[in-house]
């Protein structure tokens, strides 16, 4: 296919420094690029105009979350620092949440797309999250403890907020007379599985909730994020072999399960997928295959069916990924990130327990590089969608393995735990895509091609955001850079 010179993006690797994309040859897309189908193979269809901008937070970020308030501001989660850029990412500080601690667990940002209201939730040892608001781009704030109650055991928190349905409204009336303009959850493993609640004052108290979902296989309790849908149906995906969500149509009075993805099945050790609704409430999850490519399933009644044959998001060529995350817009407009490796070379030798090497991230060679890749799709409905994917970080964000099971990490000169559970992708009002990630490979682990494990053991909080290309949102059009 014929490649226009305008695909030349605009990557920028750890220090900042703007790297373009190597200049397209006379056929082909250049390297990076991919266009692809539904099975993960090359389409003959004109690649998007995409640019992606880097900015590094400054502070070590593993497990980060993104929200983009309606001001323009950034928010990213950098352990026990809310970090603020309202400079498109130029320059970063710390706002001064009310929860003040050298050491917390889990954290987790949540900005409410509705109210602006942005929650910075920690988990202090495992009986207590301090759920902390702003409703002033992080200025001030206010906050409460909740506790896990009698097990001892509040792990793996989440937060979300969606709005209010006409179930879930007529209950929550019935208990308290000053509802806050959306319903606002919290989940949290326990030991035995998922629990929920449901907040009708903002998050300043949980009045209602419970197990959503039982412990039935390995790591069953651990859950991906909550999202919502604007008719109201709010999505929890657990971790558990067959891809599985759990939904409710009532604001968390009462919860249904779904299954899916046995086509294409699920690896073990395995992390969270996720789902992203669109603007009519049709439903997109992702997870990672069994082959270990970035599979979906889609939903257009509400999370009530979902498609049994799965679709490749990720190139063939990318034959190892993990921490997939996802947003939408309008229908069929989704942006997908998650860190992929195309060492294909190393499949089938010798990985770090001298077994051979299935693409498994958790049991990869020392010679296996990782990047940060998005994928996006406008047409993400279609009988045959088309999926443009982008290799956006210019040196690697992880060189050999990377810990998907806390419990069974391979410690090879420091543990290679440093990117923990996730990764995170969320758009802002006018449909423009901010990626969080964690990158484990810096300064002269960056810089070198001969790059080790050893080197390979960092977690600085960094963003990639789109420059430039078309919104997820139709009426918005094509999005140009920000004025610095």
């Amino acid at each position: 296919m014929v490649v226009i010179l305008m695909l030349s993006a605009s990557l920028t690797g750890c220090f900042g420094d703007e790297v373009v994309a190597p200049e397209p040859e006379e056929e082909g897309l250049p390297q990076g690029w991919f266009v692809t189908g539904a099975d993960g193979l090359p389409v003959d269809v004109e690649a998007l105009n995409l640019s992606f901008v880097f900015s590094n937070v400054g502070e070590d970020g593993a497990e980060p979350s993104i929200g983009i308030t309606s001001s323009g501001c950034m928010f990213f989660t950098a352990f026990e620092k809310v970090m603020r850029s309202c400079d498109y990412g130029q320059s970063w500080e710390h706002m001064n949440s009310i929860w003040q601690h050298p050491s917390t667990s889990d954290p987790w940002l949540w900005v409410d797309p509705v109210t602006d209201r942005i929650f910075d939730v920690q988990m202090v040892g495992l009986l207590t999250t301090w759920i902390a608001w702003s409703d002033d781009d992080g200025v001030n704030w206010l906050g409460n403890p909740h506790d896990s109650g009698p097990i001892p055991l509040n792990d793996h928190i989440k937060l979300g907020s969606g709005p209010w349905t006409d179930d879930g409204y007529g209950l929550a009336g019935g208990l308290t007379s000053n509802i806050y303009e959306t319903a606002v959850y919290f989940c949290y493993n326990k030991g035995v599985g998922i629990f929920c609640y449901t907040s009708f004052d903002g998050g300043a108290s949980f009045q209602f909730g419970g197990q959503v979902f039982g412990l039935v296989t390995t790591n069953g309790g651990l859950h991906g994020a909550i999202t919502t849908a604007p008719d109201g149906t709010v999505y929890v995906t657990p971790r558990v072999a067959t891809p599985t969500i759990v939904f409710s149509k009532d604001n968390g009075f009462s919860w249904e399960q779904r299954t899916m993805g046995e086509d294409v099945g699920t690896p073990n050790p395995r992390k969270n997928s996720e789902v992203a609704t669109d603007s009519e409430s049709n439903a997109y999850h992702v997870w990672v295959g069994a082959d270990h490519g970035i599979y979906m399933s889609r939903s257009t009644d509400s999370g009530n069916t979902w498609e049994q044959e799965s679709t490749r998001l990720s190139p063939a060529e990318v034959i190892s990924t993990t921490f997939p995350h996802i947003d939408a817009g309008d229908p069929g407009r989704i942006a997908i990130t998650y860190l992929g490796s195309e060492n294909a070379s190393a499949l089938n030798t010798s990985n770090i327990d001298g077994v051979a090497w299935d693409g498994n991230p958790h049991y990869a060679p020392a010679n296996v590089s990782y990047y940060l890749y998005i994928t996006y799709s406008l047409n993400a409905l279609d009988p045959e969608p088309v999926f443009h994917t982008v290799r956006v970080s210019p040196d690697p964000v992880q060189v050999g393995s990377i810990c998907l099971n806390s419990g069974d990490c391979r410690d090879i000169g420091g543990s290679n735990r440093n990117l923990l559970d996730f990764n995170d992708l969320h758009i802002d009002r006018e449909g423009r895509v901010y990626v969080a990630f964690a990158d484990g490979c810096i300064d002269s682990c960056a810089s070198s091609n001969n790059s080790t494990p050893e080197d390979s053991r960092g977690r600085l909080g960094a963003v990639y955001y789109l420059g430039s290309g078309p919104s997820l949102f139709e009426s918005v059009g094509d999005l140009a850079e920000f004025e610095m």
